[in-house]
């Protein structure tokens, strides 16, 4: 949930937690990631009914993460909202795309940026999706071999890639 700051910049307000991923304190998302503090973050595997994978390119623009490519939609989870709300909501904002996320599981990511809780989610996308410019620059259906291969690629996300190899372990690549 965002709010306005005193010189009218967007707060984005996150539950900062603890290794077990307890809240702490309420805070402001880029006090916690400049101070290193854990917040919350919800992330969904989108999948077509044929069990290809959705892949997206960031714009060039943004602040974290320009230009690279990664195989989860999501954010920050608000203060108060569940994981799977998050995703959900996330699904919503960022692909125009009502759905179920169901929940996979969820780890401590160091992160590139900040440390986080990464909920993960899948979801089933039956139909078109219509990506929010600011979030999707680009994106396509991949077979999972083709995902593997676009995986090591250097302009791959690394959060997304360590949760990829993560999920792989846990599904057994299926």
């Amino acid at each position: 949930m965002g709010v306005t700051g005193e010189q009218g910049e967007r707060v984005e307000r996150v539950e900062r937690v603890d290794e077990r991923d307890r809240v702490v304190a309420v805070v402001d998302r880029g006090e916690a990631i400049r101070n290193g503090w854990p917040h919350r973050i919800a992330t969904v595997v989108c999948r077509d009914p044929a069990g290809r994978f959705l892949v997206h390119r960031r714009p060039d623009g943004v602040s974290r993460f320009p230009g690279q490519y990664n195989w989860l939609v999501g954010g920050a989870v608000d203060v108060g909202e569940s994981y799977e709300a998050a995703a959900a909501r996330e699904l919503a904002e960022e692909l125009g795309v009502r759905a179920r996320a169901r929940f996979v599981f969820k780890f401590l990511c160091r992160g590139a940026i900040s440390p986080y809780w990464l909920g993960l989610h899948e979801a089933t996308v039956d139909g078109a999706v219509t990506p929010d410019p600011a979030e999707i620059a680009w994106h396509a259906w991949l077979t999972g071999a083709e995902l593997r291969e676009a995986v090591r690629a250097e302009s791959f996300v690394p959060d997304a890639r360590e949760a990829f190899h993560r999920y792989q372990a846990l599904t057994g690549g299926r």
